[in-house]
């Protein structure tokens, strides 16, 4: 065999410009594989823009940076970083929606003997079954990939006479990815988020509860690439910080899938009571429902916002009936995102288990939803009844009131907080 991979293809700059790495083992690069982006035709470049963007937020404070892009593949690379540095941005990635899977590989020349020594260490720890998947994404590269994965199956089997070759579901897997300028091997790689990215599909203004549903109902807004703020209501000043505490945690969770994350904190006590003091009884909860949506709205229309996200879920409690959700959606003209509607708890509780949320959701507290409940809620509110209510509350005028009295707090996961 030729001692170079890349008789058939002239050298570029890019291909001198490939660093060894310590030991000669090829520099360690993070290398990302997309899902949908690719499908967007004509307009896939705005896509990748945005991730590109997005993909520079998450890595924020961990040193210089260079991106490379073809279809389909993002390769980041940390001149002169350490192992470690490099590890700990793949792990980043693994949180940019958009992103299917990202994996640690070594960026090697395209030389046989490069290749095959990287290829050698890769496996030298590993126990088991074995196999070798090698693509050749430079067409213009001299093997095909099954004589790549010949070639190098043979020289790990000859090398690591403990590990045995089996093809189908084995225990270890060696990827070689030959592209353009090099060649990339790897053995395992880390699920990424999936979706769209964050910001490509808009803004909108999440009603963010210390619950569990409302930050699973906000990462799945974050996944079809919207940029999304967060609103609570607390129920100060007849509670006490505990809940917008909670809030602040569960956003800073959050703030790992879009980064640069606004938390809107109103205090809702005296609102809520003045409704519970107007005689509304069984209709309390949907009314004060009503006014946290057109509060909702209206701080939405100073923000930019195109839509209010909420964490309901058809039937799982008794103000989610159908009715009362068409209740809810008569208070305001921007459409209501529910994208928890159709599950039910088992799944959200697992769901918010999985994206770090479910531990703060859990947490004591008294929020201005815990608070002045009464015995017995309506689940068929009549849109009439609740109108009346409102013009006895003047709401519309309440809720800009309510609109005005906002503070905001930046929770960031990788920076510090700022409050305005």
């Amino acid at each position: 065999m030729s001692a170079s991979l890349d008789s058939a293809a002239p050298h570029t700059s890019a291909d001198v410009a490939v660093e060894t790495g310590p030991d000669g083992l090829g520099e360690l690069c993070v290398l990302m594989k997309l899902g949908e982006i690719v499908l967007k035709g004509s307009n896939r470049h705005l896509f990748e823009r945005r991730l590109q963007n997005n993909i520079r937020t998450a890595a924020k404070g961990l040193g210089e940076m260079k991106i490379s892009q073809r279809k389909g593949v993002i390769m980041l690379r940390m001149p002169g970083a350490s192992d470690l540095e490099v590890a700990e941005l793949g792990e980043r990635m693994c949180n940019v929606m958009g992103i299917v899977w990202v994996h640690l590989v070594r960026r090697v020349p395209k030389d046989v003997d490069a290749v095959t020594a990287v290829s050698l260490r890769a496996m030298a720890e590993r126990t088991g079954t074995f196999a070798v998947r090698a693509r050749r994404r430079d067409k213009r590269f001299p093997l095909s990939s099954f004589e790549i994965a010949t070639h190098l199956g043979s020289a790990v089997r000859e090398a690591h006479p403990h590990l045995t070759v089996r093809l189908k579901k084995p225990d270890n897997t060696l990827f070689v990815e030959v592209d353009k300028d090099e060649v990339f091997v790897f053995t395992d790689g880390m699920p990424g988020q999936g979706g769209l990215p964050a910001g490509m599909s808009g803004r909108a203004l999440v009603l963010m509860s210390g619950g569990i549903d409302s930050p699973v109902a906000a990462h799945r807004m974050i996944r079809r690439g919207l940029r999304v703020d967060f609103l609570h209501f607390s129920g100060m000043p007849f509670t006490g910080p505990e809940s917008i505490y909670k809030a602040y945690s569960l956003v800073r969770q959050l703030d790992r899938f879009q980064g640069n994350s606004r938390l809107y904190v109103i205090p809702f006590g005296k609102a809520q009571q003045q409704i519970k003091n107007s005689g509304v009884e069984r209709l309390q909860i949907v009314a004060q429902r009503r006014l946290m949506l057109k509060t909702a709205e209206a701080l939405a229309d100073t923000l930019g916002g195109a839509a209010l996200v909420t964490g309901d879920a058809l039937g799982q409690v008794s103000s989610q009936t159908l009715t009362n959700i068409t209740a809810l959606d008569d208070s305001v003209d921007l459409p209501i995102l529910r994208p928890l509607i159709g599950m039910d708890k088992t799944e959200i509780m697992d769901q918010a288990r999985k994206i770090g949320t479910l531990a703060i959701s859990e947490l004591p507290d008294e929020d201005c939803c815990t608070m002045l409940t009464p015995r017995q809620v309506e689940t068929a509110a009549k849109i009439e009844d609740l109108r009346q209510i409102e013009k006895r509350l003047d709401a519309a005028e309440l809720a800009e009131h309510l609109a005005s009295t906002v503070q905001l707090h930046r929770p960031s996961y990788f920076g510090s907080e700022e409050t305005g």
